[in-house]
């Protein structure tokens, strides 16, 4: 049925009504979705430093377990946990009775090593003695042996001249010319003199073994002596082998009594007054000295952030103990074994989860204290450390989240081939996101990436893509993550009180 020309005209007025409504509700729709956001004006920025913080504990230089070196009941222990301690004080007293009574029988042997020592000595110089008599006894009966052979060469000359004689008066008792009497003296006379010889003789041979059984005494004297000298040697030996005995008792007497060997702090005495202390192999542990003439911070370091520490680099350290009061530090060691969060044994053989995040133990020394604070520190107290690891000057940074990570708009795909296969080089790597912000041009927002560089603790470096005088969308993050090129904005006022709050922790 054909319609006429006033319901024709009912249905447009009609229709434009409508799509008129639809625009309104859609203009106000529009302003109503508007979002607010926090601007900021990019600036340049004096200084922006980038650290590293981790938490560690108190660590001194070195500890020094303290054991006993003598053994015996503890009887006294004259300092407690904690307490300051110089070079020499007294720690630990153990009871020396013990000690005392070992010195005096090591006494009691030195003295008599010393006597078997003088008396080898008297032994050495009557040997002596007699050995110079001995000596006397050979030279006076070598003496006599000489004048013996004189008498016998003497008695073989009278026996030579008797013979002639004897000779002289036979030719002349055969001649007629001597008289038997005279002949009978002359043979008397030979007789004697033979008989002489021979007496000599004796008395020379005699004096040959006198002689030689002298000098035989005389060498048994002096094999005594010898003998008397090396009995004096091995006295004194004994006596230098008791004398270091003693020695030692001394030294260990006086070790009852044990000295602090420097200046620190008591960490720990796990001995009690009245225990037994053992020395030797299973020595007991009497305490524990910590040495704070250095005091270090010992800090674990994420394996993220490792790279960024080096060895002198400065360091801000708070101690837990000295509330907000800083101390100045220096990096000095970067241990490069990482360690499980899950284990504090270092090394790769202890490893379970490859997957776990690892840490970095890092050394940093205390410095330019006051004697207050360095009294006031003690070994285990819980301290964060702040490390400075870069530091630029003059540039532009922008806030850390006011920083945006977008996916990249896709490429368009490659063309299909004709039996609607992809090609074989197409790629399949995940495209990277990009970081950039979003510049406010009027009310509307335009993303611009950026180049970033050191990150401080509030801020992050912009090397690129924008520059200072821009103002860029700083917040809330949830209205970060909808924004989109384009999209009309307003500012958001600034609120007191807790609705500022409230925004600004959304």
């Amino acid at each position: 049925m054909a319609l006429t020309r006033k319901k024709k005209i009912i249905i447009a007025v009609s229709a434009v009504a409508v799509l008129a409504i639809i625009i309104i509700v859609s203009v106000f729709a529009s302003r109503k979705e508007e979002a607010e956001v926090t601007t900021i004006k990019v600036e340049v920025r004096p200084e922006l430093r980038q650290t590293v913080t981790a938490s560690g504990e108190v660590r001194p230089i070195r500890y020094i377990k303290l054991t006993s070196e003598v053994p015996g009941r503890i009887e006294e222990i004259y300092v407690n946990a904690g307490d300051q301690v110089v070079q020499g004080k007294a720690l630990v007293r153990i009871d020396p009775t013990q000690l005392q009574s070992s010195q005096e029988a090591q006494w009691a042997a030195a003295q008599a090593s010393m006597n078997d020592v003088q008396s080898a000595r008297n032994a050495v110089a009557s040997a002596q003695q007699s050995l110079v008599v001995a000596e006397a006894s050979v030279a006076s009966a070598r003496q006599q042996l000489v004048a013996l052979q004189t008498s016998v060469d003497r008695a073989l000359v009278d026996l030579n001249t008797a013979q002639r004689e004897l000779k002289r008066y036979t030719d002349l008792i055969e001649a007629g010319v001597a008289s038997r009497f005279e002949y009978d003296a002359a043979r008397d006379r030979y007789d004697q003199a033979k008989i002489a010889v021979e007496t000599a003789r004796a008395n020379l041979e005699s004096q040959k073994i006198a002689v030689k059984e002298a000098g035989e005494r005389a060498n048994q004297q002096r094999i005594a002596v010898r003998d008397a000298q090396t009995g004096i040697r091995s006295s004194e030996m004994r006596a230098s082998q008791q004398q270091a005995l003693l020695r030692g008792q001394s030294s260990q007497r006086s070790k009852a009594t044990q000295l602090s060997p420097l200046n620190g702090v008591v960490a720990d005495i796990p001995t009690r007054v009245g225990e037994y202390a053992v020395a030797g192999l299973s020595t007991t542990p009497l305490m524990t000295i910590a040495d704070m003439s250095t005091i270090n911070v010992e800090v674990n370091v994420d394996e993220t952030e490792i790279s960024n520490v080096e060895v002198g680099q400065q360091v801000k350290v708070k101690v837990d103990a000295l509330g907000d009061k800083e101390l100045q530090a220096v990096v000095t060691q970067k241990n490069p074994l990482a360690v499980s969060k899950s284990d504090t044994q270092g090394g790769l053989s202890t490893r379970v989860n490859v997957q776990e995040a690892k840490e970095f133990k890092v050394t940093v020394e205390l410095r330019d204290m006051s004697d207050e604070v360095r009294n006031s520190l003690r070994p285990g107290m819980s301290a964060t450390a702040t490390v400075t690891t870069k530091v630029k000057n003059n540039v532009v940074a922008v806030p850390l989240e006011a920083i945006v990570e977008k996916a990249p708009t896709p490429s368009p795909s490659p063309s299909a081939t004709v039996a609607g296969s992809v090609p074989a080089t197409a790629s399949i790597e995940k495209p990277k996101n990009l970081k950039g912000v979003y510049v406010l041009v009027g009310n509307k927002v335009r993303f611009i990436e950026v180049t970033t560089g050191i990150t401080g603790e509030a801020d992050i470096e912009i090397t690129s893509g924008v520059q200072a005088g821009m103002e860029i969308v700083r917040g809330p993050s949830r209205v970060l993550k909808t924004l989109k090129d384009g999209l009309a904005v307003k500012r958001q006022e600034r609120k007191t009180g807790a609705n500022a709050n409230a925004n600004e922790a959304s």
